[in-house]
């Protein structure tokens, strides 16, 4: 990672002015040097602003750099000797290496100007979903729901997204929409760019909208000229390309404030918080291209003519993987496409851009480098550390945030300031994401992980190349690993001897994945600079052994097979993050740990450690703890009445904790004494105990007995959390029911901040409590595996206040996804029409479990439902008027003939519903998928169903016959779908699909057939007879 000089500087004033804090430098008889070490930084700093602005585009500065990059190393890794030696009450005599100042005197040149224009390019369109994005989106802009909300007669529209991901394209398919030419008097564009001018820019405006400037360059004459251009009429004004919310706030909004009712304002960006600046009343994330409409896009770069497609389509296989490469972003598909199509047409061609690990950079134009470029050099210094350092993390491992923030602090990326340096690095986290560089995962909840594009990896590798060697095993080059000095590794592969590793002694971060061969003789020794030690593998015992030789090491995270720790581990002072998840072999921490007393992350879920070591309430700075175990009375404690509980009772700065093996505790007074209610900063907490259900869904035969459900829930009720915490999830619990204080009417909402509820394995639990309608802020609830459950009634949807029965209150007032799972027994959903519940709903999920019918309260009050999924849903026969819903998809219900009256939906996904045979009142449907293997014929509601795309996948017979086309009998039910996809399995090799792809019907009738089978078993021949292009595949 190419560390940023003036931001590393910072982190040795830091450094130094926490050395005089800590008396350090009397201690150790260097108190003069720090005094003049911290000089030669200040000095330094001068010189530093540029430094890597110029050493990306200009080579001559890179010598001078990377010597002052690696004294600069030395320095921080001396001064925490010097910390260390202090911390040891030691004495010895350092004499600091000298800084010498280096000046750049070649000036780097400047960027080039971006600027954009409304002219659509129409090979750079393609797909249905950015149609469907348009049209919805000129939906937005033109219609009454839209002026309701404009303030100052202008509705402000955000379209954000990464660089290059075709924010400007779709402002350009919305510019050119007919329904925009016909709605607005005047349509603007204005290419706003990174450093916009004023002028310039009130000028074209002027221009645009037919007004004279007469050449002024005074913003004092051309605002009053815009506003007699523009007043009182309807406009429609594009600002692509904005960087800051200052050209719209400063000089923009006032002038087309005097804009006609109804003038409309869309404008683009990358960085989220440019939008909310400028108070934008709605906000479109711009999504990857699917791999359809990708493959779609790239064909457009390389397909000349008619003729050259059969060439084109028969590299589609590596096609498709370089498309993945590109993962999913427009602008590096089109640069690939214009270099792929000035060369020949063949699979070694290809193959060699595909195998280039550098392709993103070294092939990709001088406009995707610059619109990368430009995101990056945004950023302030610190934010461009981790950046960087984020990339270095695998694609396959997936980390949350409060690790990620833990490697920052480690290799000390996040700046001092007043706040915590975890919320410090939470404002790094979340503005990186803001300017959409990372890409929240929406698998998880409140942005937990994310991922980051490939182009934008590859940018950062590049960026990072002289510092971090990130390699995966068929591009790993041990060459480099002997000829050039590296700061960071990230290595996955199958298998690597680490004595290549030897000669990387100023290693600060080890990520590796993959099988070490190791040699009796091999340790961490070498790496005596190392802050991050990240390993998954299983044969690490060797190494074990010599972690404590690590004195600067402060995150260790080992994934293996080995079965304990080094005792003194106790001695690793700066040790802050240990993650030892999935160490299944682990039994027990070592006694020393509770010495580590800079200690903030411990987790060990995932392993066989049910003991702690008593003392382990001295970790008074730990903030993340998970897989924490309740026990009693073991771990060489001699008193029998002691609980692990107790030594969290004086974790005050607790954030995040998980508790294991509930079932443990034997009295609930002992639960009192976590003093769970007094953790003011407690913002995550899951309680788990050993699940009592089987792979079934349904309790274990050994059942659990009364006594047992007692204890629990007297232990649970003694569990409650502070008032400040967010996130809560309960598994394995099995009282007959849920802890009180999640119960209205006793508690008094202690629960008011919390978003996101995770119920998992309640075993006993017979109904849910009614405290959950009234939190003000919960956005998710989840229950998964509840078999006791029968019926959820009125309760649930308690509408009146909990200390005022006579007051009405707002029931799930935030509640975005709801989500009820394995609930095998529950047959009975009581909500009426005159109850109104959770307006914010947007998604719903059921699952495995007997419903006889929906409760009409929920189509009726659930208004902004967009996405429905039902599954598994025993003797549910109908799903209708849903009139919100866009996306719906059903699968395995048994009993389900009819859906009816969705009349927004737009994708309907059927699967194993074999009594379904009516589907009506869905006029916008564009995709439908159908699986089912026991159909002899399409169904016949296809004949009514208007639609774009059909995906079937079927019987062989089925699908066989579908492709004799006009001429078969299911021709009359598809002939109307622009484009069918069907697959089937032959029965014989389960590996070999055929699949059928009939896309709108031409004029001219041709086939085009391809043979990708093995064995070259096909059934589809050539003829001119069919009227539309036939693929066989292979999936």
């Amino acid at each position: 990672m190419d560390v940023v000089l003036d931001a590393f500087a910072s982190y040795l004033s830091d450094l130094l002015i926490q050395a005089a804090k800590d008396k350090v430098g009397m201690l150790l008889g260097v108190s003069d040097e720090i005094s003049k070490l911290d000089e030669k930084l200040q000095f330094l700093k001068d010189y530093l602003v540029d430094a890597e602005k110029k050493r990306i585009t200009d080579k001559h500065v890179d010598g001078w750099v990377r010597k002052l990059k690696g004294i600069m190393y030395d320095a921080t890794d001396i001064l925490e000797l010097c910390q260390l030696k202090a911390m040891e009450q030691g004495g010895a005599e350092f004499n600091f290496i000298k800084l010498e100042a280096y000046q750049d005197r070649r000036v780097a040149p400047p960027l080039p100007s971006r600027t954009t224009s409304p002219v659509s390019e129409r090979s750079g369109v393609v797909g249905e979903k950015i149609e469907e994005d348009t049209l919805a989106l000129v939906e937005v802009l033109t219609n009454h729901w839209g002026a309701v909300r404009a303030s100052n007669n202008v509705l402000l529209l955000a379209v954000v997204g990464v660089g290059g991901i075709g924010k400007t394209t779709l402002a350009k398919n919305i510019f050119n929409d007919e329904a925009i030419q016909e709605k607005f008097g005047k349509k603007i564009w204005l290419s706003v760019t990174h450093k916009f001018n004023e002028v310039d820019l009130l000028r074209s405006a002027i221009t645009a909208a037919g007004g004279d400037h007469r050449g002024s360059q005074d913003r004092s004459v051309l605002e009053p000229t815009l506003v007699n251009a523009i007043k009182g009429k309807k406009i429609f004004l594009v600002l692509d390309d904005m960087w800051s919310e200052r050209a719209w706030n400063g000089f923009l909004w006032a002038p087309f404030s005097h804009g006609g009712r109804g003038s409309r304002v869309v404008l683009t960006t990358r960085d989220e918080r440019v939008a909310r600046g400028a108070k934008a009343m709605y906000f479109h994330h711009v999504d990857k291209l699917g791999s359809d409409d990708a493959w779609s896009l790239l064909k457009k770069q390389v397909v000349l003519s008619e003729v050259d497609e059969p060439e084109i389509e028969a590299l589609k296989d590596i096609g498709m993987e370089i498309i993945e490469k590109c993962d999913g972003l427009p602008l590096a598909i089109k640069v690939i496409g214009g270099l792929l199509c000035r060369r020949e047409r063949n699979e070694g061609v290809w193959s060699e851009m595909l195998s280039n690990s550098t392709w993103s950079i070294d092939v990709m134009s001088e406009e995707l480098n610059y619109a990368l470029h430009l995101s990056y050099e945004d950023l302030s210094p610190h934010l461009k550390q981790c950046f960087l350092h984020y990339s270095l993390i695998p694609k396959s491992v997936v980390l949350g945030s409060d690790t990620i923030i833990g490697m920052w602090i480690s290799e000390g990326l996040v700046l001092q300031s007043t706040k915590e340096l975890e919320e410090t690095g939470r404002d790094y986290y979340n503005e990186l994401i803001m300017r959409n560089l990372l890409e929240p995962d929406t698998d998880y909840v409140d942005q937990w992980h994310c991922t980051m594009h490939d182009v934008v990896r590859s940018f950062a590798h590049h960026v990072a190349r002289d510092e971090a060697l990130v390699a995966q095993s068929e591009q790993i080059d041990t060459s480099k690993l002997h000829s050039q000095k590296f700061y960071r590794l990230s290595i996955e592969t199958d298998e690597l001897e680490w004595s290549l590793l030897n000669q990387q002694k100023s290693l600060r971060t080890i990520i590796f994945m993959g099988d070490i061969k190791l040699k009796p003789s091999d340790s961490l020794g070498n790496f005596s600079s190392l802050r991050i030690l990240y390993i998954d593998s299983a044969n690490l015992v060797h190494l074990v052994d010599s972690v404590c030789q690590l004195k600067h090491l402060r995150y260790l995270s080992i994934a293996t097979d080995e079965s304990r720790l080094p005792d003194d581990i106790g001695k690793m002072k700066f040790l802050m993050y240990i993650d030892l998840d999935e160490c299944t072999n682990l039994l027990q921490l070592p006694n020393s740990i509770v010495k580590l007393i800079q200690l903030k992350y411990l987790s060990f879920t995932d392993t066989n450690i049910h003991v702690i070591p008593k003392g382990f309430h001295d970790l008074s700075s730990i903030r993340q703890l998970y897989g924490f175990p309740a026990h009693m009375g073991k771990g060489g404690v001699s008193s029998r009445d002691w609980c692990s509980l107790e030594e969290l009772g004086p974790l005050s700065e607790l954030r995040r904790l998980r508790l294991n093996d509930m079932e443990n505790v034997s009295a609930s007074f002992y639960a009192a004494r976590a003093s769970l209610c007094n953790k003011k900063h407690l913002t995550y907490l899951k309680l788990c105990c050993t699940t009592r259900l089987g792979d079934d869904g349904l309790v274990k035969q050994e059942g659990v007995s009364e006594m047992e459900q007692q204890l629990i829930e007297e232990v649970f009720n003694e569990l409650c959390p502070p008032h400040c915490l967010v996130n809560l999830e309960i598994s394995g619990y099995f009282g007959s029911s849920l802890p009180n204080w999640m119960m209205s009417s006793i508690s008094g909402m202690p629960l008011k901040s919390l978003r996101y509820l995770f119920l998992d394995d309640l075993a006993c639990c017979t109904q849910l409590p009614d405290g959950l309608s009234q939190l003000p802020h919960l956005q998710l609830l989840r229950i998964d595996r509840a078999p006791a459950i029968k019926r959820v009634g009125t309760e649930f949807l308690q509408c009146h206040h909990h200390s005022h029965p006579s007051l009405m209150a707002d029931v799930f007032p935030k509640l975005q996804v709801l989500r009820f799972s394995g609930m095998v027994e529950w047959e009975d959903w009581q909500w009426e029409e005159q109850v109104e519940a959770m307006a914010a709903l947007a998604e719903l999920l059921l699952d495995r479990c007997k419903l006889r019918c929906l409760p009409p309260g929920l189509a009726f009050h659930a208004r902004a439902l967009k996405t429905l999924g039902v599954y598994e849903v025993q003797k549910l026969k109908s799903i209708e008027n849903f009139d919100c819903v866009d996306e719906l998809s059903v699968g395995e219900n048994p009993d389900l003939e009819r859906i009816s009256n969705f009349s927004k939906l737009r994708k309907l996904e059927i699967v194993l519903c074999s009594k379904m045979e009516v589907l009506e009142g869905v006029p916008e449907l564009r995709s439908l998928t159908l699986e089912d293997y026991s159909i002899k014929a399409l169904p016949g509601y296809f004949q009514q169903v208007s639609m774009r795309n059909l995906l079937l996948d079927c019987s062989f017979e089925l699908l066989s016959s579908i492709a004799m086309g006009d001429t078969g009998p299911e021709w009359n039910k598809i002939s109307h779908i622009q484009q069918v996809k069907a697959y089937a399995d032959d029965g014989d090799d389960e590996r070999t699909w055929f699949g059928c792809r009939m896309p709108v019907p031409r004029r001219k009738l041709k086939s085009l057939i391809y043979d990708k089978m093995k064995n070259n078993r096909g059934f589809l021949a050539e003829s001119a007879a069919v009227p539309f292009v036939s693929t066989l595949v292979s999936k």
